[in-house]
């Protein structure tokens, strides 16, 4: 057996079978075996599996065992000369394996190998090499300055930010999303250590495949798409505290003594200190338009009370204290539980439902309004003008929170997205056929030609000239499909507009859906 392939998935169906759908060009014409250790997904990715790819050995699990152990699972029976431990949301090149065993065989001392990663906007992903994190590696990290001196060999050691990422070098560390083994470091050094659930376990690995003598290679004669972090969603708390403690892990069992030792108090704080910022800019995240709506709500009642007063009693009236003390709160209170109910506050959030809610709400209000006793009854036009005014400045506020944090909010004003879809015309029909039938709001520019001699009514032009047609007609996302473009031309056609900040999809073989970071 020349390879074995190994692939552990967990509720990421779609993305797991481009994954394999690639996986199978590029394993033609070599002798491989492929598994698939599924950790207890319920997405229907073991049926898929199961009824597409019958070639792959699939390996359920009841629980959700945790990286490590689910790769050791497949590793303990892999029969192959090369073992290849991928991630399911990755898309190989035809020739990848191909050209990853002709590179181990022309190393002999390279134990594992990694290659050019882009992500799913085509940008390339600086953990495709990276250095051994050592205690002072680590510190630089976690307090930012590899962000801030990104060149730098000393501050960005981690990321290898002074290493050319078009040429070939040692890497002592790579990537678990693809880590290309050789058989005899894999003998040498063993299993995956199961005390990494998720996260680390690359890190550990590679720097043990170097003890035992090998050399780590980054390769980027070939690259995959990487939809980093489709496969273990970082939103998910549980994810987030498991690669905190991953990297606490990872110090103490290989730099607890020796020069390193005076290291480890600083690094742990510092990562404690880094998780703590982390979750709590998550917090002010999600309870930002709670608090902000909470408050608006108050003064806008505030302020129309003021002025129906005036309106109605006269000037230098005053509602009971009850009223701007207790009754307003209230009217606060069940306004942000009826947002919230209605999926308002989910993020990004959406206007439309923020203003269902606060519908919702004062029709709630008016209700409980009308079993108050007649001395907490003050006044129905105040609820009804209130509910008119945020119906009004909720959409407003979300407008401008959209602008200036972006993904918070959407625009409930923003015109549909400019779209191209880069096929031959009946892939284009199918494409169009898909976004119509997902209700997708996309305006649709038309298509990008495959070859330079179709010139259809709807062709903007050919793949060539994609970043042109970008610019020219102010294109905001570019679907590809797999129908009729293979791995190799779709990920050197998204590297060549990865600088554009546009979004990019890719719809399925079959037209059935489109996936995308």
């Amino acid at each position: 057996m020349e390879l074995s392939v190994i692939i552990v998935s967990y509720n990421v169906r779609h993305f797991l079978e481009q994954c394999l759908l690639s996986v199978r060009e590029a394993s033609k014409d070599i002798a491989c075996e492929i598994f698939v250790v599924d950790n207890n997904s319920a997405d229907g990715s073991c049926s898929m599996v199961r009824s597409e790819f019958p070639e792959v050995k699939l390996v359920m699990n009841h629980e959700n065992r945790g990286f490590s152990a689910a790769n050791n699972q497949a590793l303990k029976i892999a029969e192959g000369r090369f073992i290849l431990i991928l991630n399911p949301d990755t898309i190989v090149e035809e020739d990848t394996f191909k050209r990853c065993i002709g590179f181990m065989e022309s190393h002999p001392d390279a134990g594992i190998i990694g290659v050019r990663m882009i992500d799913g906007k085509g940008r390339f992903l600086p953990e495709s090499k990276r250095g051994i994190p050592t205690p002072d590696t680590a510190f630089y990290k976690m307090i930012g300055l590899s962000h801030l001196f990104p060149k730098s060999e000393r501050f960005n050691r981690y990321y290898l930010g002074h290493l050319d990422n078009t040429k070939t070098t040692r890497a002592d560390i790579i990537s678990g999303a693809f880590m290309f083994i050789r058989r005899e470091a894999f003998i040498k050094t063993g299993l995956l250590d199961e005390d990494f659930f998720m996260h680390g376990e690359d890190i550990d690995y590679c720097y043990r495949v170097l003890q035992n003598g090998f050399s780590n290679y980054y390769f980027p004669g070939t690259q995959i798409i990487h939809y980093k972090g489709e496969s273990t969603k970082k939103e998910d708390l549980n994810v987030f505290i498991a690669l905190y403690k991953a990297m606490i892990v990872f110090v103490r069992k290989h730099f607890s003594d020796g020069k390193f030792r005076n290291y480890i108090f600083p690094v742990q704080t510092a990562i404690i200190l880094r998780a703590g910022l982390s979750l709590l800019k998550r917090f002010l995240r999600r309870s930002f338009f709670p608090v902000t709506d909470g408050i608006l709500i108050y003064l806008l009642y505030r302020i129309i009370a003021s002025l129906w007063g005036i309106f109605k009693f006269g000037a230098g009236y005053k509602f009971p204290e009850i009223f701007p003390e207790i009754i307003i709160p209230v009217y606060s209170v069940i306004l942000l539980l009826s947002v919230a109910f209605l999926s308002g506050y989910k993020i990004p959030s959406k206007s439309e439902n923020a203003v269902k809610g606060v519908m919702t709400g004062t029709i709630m209000i008016l209700v409980i309004y009308a079993l108050f006793p007649l001395n907490l009854r003050f006044s129905r036009a105040i609820i009804i003008f209130g509910g008119i005014a945020l119906i009004i400045v909720i959409p407003l506020w979300r407008l401008l929170i959209s602008q200036i944090f972006p993904g918070i909010s959407d625009n409930p004003f923003s015109k549909a997205r400019r779209t191209v879809i880069v096929a031959d015309s009946q892939g284009y029909l199918k494409v169009m056929n898909l976004i119509s039938s997902l209700k997708i709001k996309n305006r649709i520019s038309g298509r990008v030609s495959l070859e330079k001699d179709d010139m259809k009514e709807e062709v903007l032009g050919n793949i060539g000239q994609l970043r042109e047609i970008i610019r020219i007609n102010k294109i905001k996302e570019v679907i590809y499909t797999t129908a009729n473009m293979g791995a190799a031309q779709i990920i050197d056609s998204m590297h060549h507009i990865s600088d554009l900040n546009i979004t990019i999809r890719i719809a399925s073989a079959d037209e059935k859906y489109i996936f995308g970071s």
